[in-house]
């Protein structure tokens, strides 16, 4: 069975940045572009709604190597 050409890997809850990448490698791919998505949590006072950030999720997504196709 052949493996995706690009797929997502997102940093987990105590994964440092490099234990992703790391785990990229592994698994074949090379990262090609990093993206950071802001997690809100919302918050209702009376009629108004506040967002409050909470965390930052980072993503990589990733290209299979040359040499795993």
């Amino acid at each position: 069975m052949s493996k995706k050409k690009k797929m997502k890997f997102e940093v987990q809850e105590g994964e440092s940045i490099a234990d992703c990448l790391e785990r990229m490698d592994k698994m074949g791919y090379k990262p090609v572009r990093r993206m950071e998505k802001p997690v809100f949590s919302e918050e209702k006072q009376g009629q108004n709604v506040h967002y409050e950030p909470i965390k930052q999720v980072i993503v990589f997504e990733g290209l299979l190597k040359e040499d795993e196709r």
